[in-house]
């Protein structure tokens, strides 16, 4: 009897600290459960609230009374009936049992990340294991399952079919996910369950799972009281221990929903008002006056307007009114969005981002700040109001030069690379040149693969490194890091828009473990409709190899010609690279090549990549050197085009190119003055 008695006793104060075992865990629900699993840890959660809050008064005199239950019941039966977060509070479906494949699968832990799919294993207690980094062993995936991106996959599919079953596992998984994080560190952390930014994601789904569930049965009271007894360590973390640059517009964008969502809270206010004044120092700090992001990643300024312009948003919802230089700053980040906007939609591929679809995210920022302007560019002339200036359009603290033809669906479009090296997720890739034309992408950057894993080992090195761009290689040798931010905005010599032609030129001269001195200056001259030429001058004190590095997209048909010509023999949209008058390249096409080094790779998403053509024009040059380069760009066939030297010397270069069926263009290309380029075009 005794030995029973003991065995009871040990196995109830494992209930009470949290080690409770698979049956016990997922059969908490009551209010009475709850409090009898963590007294401790309902009492203080009732402390962290402003009982004298309108609405709380019943909650305050249960607790006064010490009877800690009924003030917990009283508590949800307020958020039940009142007014807070409205925004939040859904409208139910009708009950079904309807289902869908996404969902069937995220309710047997079957998760996709970063296009991974793996099954999340459970421990031997019931538990998902928080710390399971996938098949491929990478954090990221995670710091993703921590992030609660299984709930936010879920809850659509579950507004889509009504399916009870549906809501229920999201109310497991949070449940899981609060009683497994015990006890809260209260230190900077790097682990899957505390870090900042999966801190931060979480608390935006709670928020859509607590209020658009509150008149539901679905989400049990003793998931919704977890749910309040951790926001306050979540906000803790989130005060104290948040990050700089764009993780901290994910991290305080979080906290300011806490603050808004759930006022009741004795430190919201201190929590918004810190909110304001860090997202808005961190505004100033993390976005140039152009619009750009300072990452200088299409895919992180995307992510910092997302989360600067949630927190506008969050704001507006709470009639708080934000200074007019935070609204101001986050049109000039759409701005920069709308403006470097491809003719197909899609945003840079540059750095450390994806092939992110950005079309329909401008059409919706237009409306919202009446910019017919973006419109226009975003619809390819199909509505809105025809920009004033353009079609192309420099940024110039980012130093991104984008060339157009037009603003239309086939428009020839370029990125020139001639801005400071970007504060985060950084490619050493200055002077990198994309193209693409007639819908197609021609001329394209690696992108990123993977930050870790078996995917990272293999094709990291080669995504942030100058071979996977289109730049030039010394002696084997590409960049090293460059200026992390610019100090001041790219002055007026280093470029020039005129409805005749593009004209725009940098230079760098920092290459890893290179021997003595050695220059890059690239040019770009865009004729407007017809052709760009690139020259690279290259400066050195010593014999060198040079490679020209030109990374064709993976659904172009790329061939070699005759007189150095590499061209693609595509359905429709192609590109002729034409080297003029220098014959000493050995050219070499490379796809999908692992050994001796990566070559001939692309990323468009994270994880996901393929083979691609790349050329390779490479020679040996005794000293300083000029290299000029034809880019054609047609809709079926090339047509002919003759390109000659007229001169050249240290200063600039003047060409002739003719097309037979057009006329001739004589072109002067300095190498470092804006105001000495000229076009001059004859009718034949």
């Amino acid at each position: 009897m005794m030995k029973a008695k003991f065995i009871f006793t040990i196995l109830f104060y494992l209930f009470l600290s949290g080690n409770i075992s698979a049956q016990n865990w997922q059969q908490i629900t009551t209010v009475e459960d709850v409090c009898t699993a963590y007294p401790e840890r309902m009492k203080t959660m009732l402390q962290t609230l402003n009982l004298d809050f309108p609405g709380l008064e019943k909650v305050k005199q249960s607790y006064q009374n010490n009877d800690i239950p009924q003030a917990c019941k009283n508590l949800l039966e307020y958020y039940k009936n009142g007014n807070t977060a409205q925004y939040l509070r859904r409208e139910q479906p009708p009950v079904s049992q309807k289902t869908t494949t996404l969902a069937d699968s995220i309710i047997q832990d079957i998760y996709t990340f970063q296009l991974v799919t793996d099954k999340v294993p459970r421990l031997a207690d019931g538990h998902l294991n928080w710390d399971y980094t996938g098949p491929e062993e990478d954090i990221e995936w995670a710091w993703a399952l921590n992030r609660h991106y299984p709930v936010s996959y879920l809850l659509p599919e579950y507004y889509k079919t009504g399916n009870p079953k549906y809501a229920r596992y999201i109310d497991l998984f949070i449940k899981d996910w609060i009683m497994e994080s015990l006890p809260y560190p209260g230190v900077k952390s790097n682990t899957a369950m505390w870090r900042g930014l999966e801190i931060a994601a979480r608390v935006k789904t709670w928020a859509n799972v607590f209020y658009g569930f509150i008149n539901t049965d679905f989400i049990s009271p003793a998931t919704q009281l977890l749910i309040l007894s951790s926001l306050p360590e979540h906000e803790h973390y989130a005060r104290n221990f948040h990050a700089q640059g764009n993780w901290l517009t994910m991290e305080i964008s979080g906290l300011a929903t806490v603050a808004t969502a759930w006022p009741e809270f004795k430190k919201s206010k201190e929590w918004l008002d810190y909110s304001i004044a860090t997202m808005t120092e961190s505004l100033r700090e993390q976005v140039y006056p152009d619009g750009a992001q300072t990452e200088l990643t299409t895919h992180y300024h995307r992510v910092a307007l997302n989360n600067f312009h949630l927190f506008y948003t969050i704001c507006k919802r709470a009639n708080i009114t934000l200074p007019k230089y935070f609204t101001g700053q986050i049109e000039n980040m759409w701005n920069y969005l709308a403006y470097i906007l491809r003719p197909d939609g899609n945003a840079l591929l540059n750095n450390d981002a994806d092939l992110d679809y950005d079309r329909e995210l401008v059409i919706k920022a237009a409306e919202e700040y009446g910019r017919k302007d973006w419109q226009y560019v975003a619809t390819n002339g199909k509505s809105g109001v025809k920009p004033k200036n353009g079609p192309s359009n420099i940024f110039l603290w980012a130093g991104h030069f984008i060339s157009r033809s037009d603003y239309g669906a086939d428009a020839h479009w370029s990125f020139f690379d001639i801005g400071p090296w970007g504060s985060g997720h950084q490619h050493n890739d200055k002077l990198h040149i994309s193209i693409s034309a007639f819908g197609r992408d021609l001329l394209v950057d690696a992108g990123r693969f993977a930050y870790r894993g078996e995917t990272a080992k293999k094709f990291r090195g080669y995504a942030t490194g100058s071979q996977g761009h289109n730049v030039i290689l010394m002696d084997g040798k590409g960049q090293a890091p460059g200026p992390r931010l610019a100090d001041e905005p790219l002055s007026e010599k280093y470029f020039k828009i005129t409805p005749e032609f593009d004209y725009a030129w940098n230079s760098f001269d920092q290459f890893n473990d290179l021997e003595g001195k050695g220059k890059h200056t690239r040019t770009l001259f865009y004729v407007r409709g017809n052709f760009w030429v690139v020259v690279d001058r290259v400066e050195t004190d010593r014999p060198r190899k040079i490679e020209t590095l030109w990374h064709w997209h993976p659904d172009c048909v790329v061939q070699e010609g005759t007189s150095g010509i590499v061209s693609t023999k595509n359905e429709r949209g192609n590109l002729k690279i034409i080297p003029v008058e220098y014959k000493n390249w050995k050219i070499d096409l490379i796809k999908g090549q692992e050994k001796p080094e990566i070559q001939g790779w692309y990323s468009k998403l994270y994880n996901k990549y393929e083979p691609n053509v790349t050329s390779i024009y490479s020679t040996k040059i005794d000293s300083d050197e000029t290299f000029v380069w034809l880019l054609v760009p047609s809709e079926k066939e090339a047509p002919e085009m003759i390109a000659k030297v007229l001169s050249k010397n240290d200063k600039e270069i003047k060409l002739e190119v003719e097309n037979k069926a057009k006329g001739n263009w004589k072109i002067t290309i300095p190498f470092s003055n804006s105001k000495n380029a000229q076009l001059k075009f004859s009718h034949n």
